[in-house]
C-alpha cells in the first residue's frame, strides 16, 4: 500500500471518528484509544482496523448528562422553567428511560425544583392523556 493509500485510510478513520463523536456525546460516552479499552468498552472498527473505542457512561451518569443537556437546551436551570416546560422535560426524560433508574424520580424532582409527588403527577397526566 502506498503512503497515499495509508493516508487516505487514516483520513477515512478520522472521518469515521468525527462522524460517531456526536452520537457518543449525546449518550454521555467518551471516545478513547482502542489500546485503552477495557472489557466494558465498545471498540469500533473502520476498514478492518480498530479505529476508536467508546466508554459508555454508567446509568446514573447518563441521567446527569441528560439533565445537563436539557439545561443547556433551555438556557437556564431546569428549576426556573415554567410548569408547562417542566412537564415537557418530564415527558422527554420518560421517553429516554430516566424513570426506570433507581432514584430517577428523586433526581429529576431535585433538578426541576419540585416534589416527587409533582413528578409523579406529570407522569400520570402523560399516561392519562
Amino acid at each position: 500500500m502506498s503512503d497515499r493509500g495509508a493516508a487516505g485510510a487514516d483520513t477515512g478513520a478520522e472521518a469515521f471518528i468525527a462522524g460517531v463523536a456526536p452520537l457518543v456525546d449525546a449518550i454521555g460516552g467518551e471516545l478513547i484509544a482502542p489500546a485503552e479499552a477495557g472489557p466494558e468498552d465498545v471498540v469500533l472498527s473502520w476498514a478492518g482496523r480498530e479505529a476508536v473505542a467508546v466508554r459508555l457512561p454508567d446509568l446514573s451518569g447518563s441521567l446527569d448528562h441528560l439533565l445537563s443537556k436539557l439545561r443547556r437546551r433551555h438556557g437556564m436551570p431546569l428549576a426556573d422553567l415554567d410548569r408547562t416546560t417542566k412537564q415537557q422535560v418530564v415527558r422527554t426524560l420518560e421517553a429516554r428511560g430516566a424513570f426506570a433508574m433507581r432514584h430517577g424520580v428523586e433526581t429529576v424532582a431535585g433538578a426541576l425544583g419540585v416534589s416527587r409527588f409533582t413528578v409523579y403527577n406529570y407522569l400520570n397526566r402523560e399516561q392519562g392523556g
